[in-house]
């Protein structure tokens, strides 16, 4: 099961230079390089999570599989 970060999470993770690396990406189950919108879904995903009163604290590694697919289809 891969970690769900909350949103202060995501942007405490980022790099100097205002990036993420790839390593800590993976361990939320966003692909490399992160499709576009990659940081709203994990958002959304938390915020669909924490609704009401139910705490979900982690998340199956095949739904990001999911979305890096529908993310990275272009047909």
């Amino acid at each position: 099961m891969t970690e769900l970060p909350s949103p202060d999470e995501i942007e405490a993770a980022r790099t100097p230079a205002g990036g993420w690396k790839c390593d800590q990406l993976a361990a939320w189950g966003v692909p490399w390089p992160p499709p576009k919108g990659w940081k709203d879904e994990l958002t959304e995903r938390w915020t669909v999570a924490h609704q009401d009163g139910a705490l979900q604290l982690t998340l199956p590694s095949p739904a990001l599989a999911d979305f890096a697919q529908e993310t990275l289809d272009f047909g």
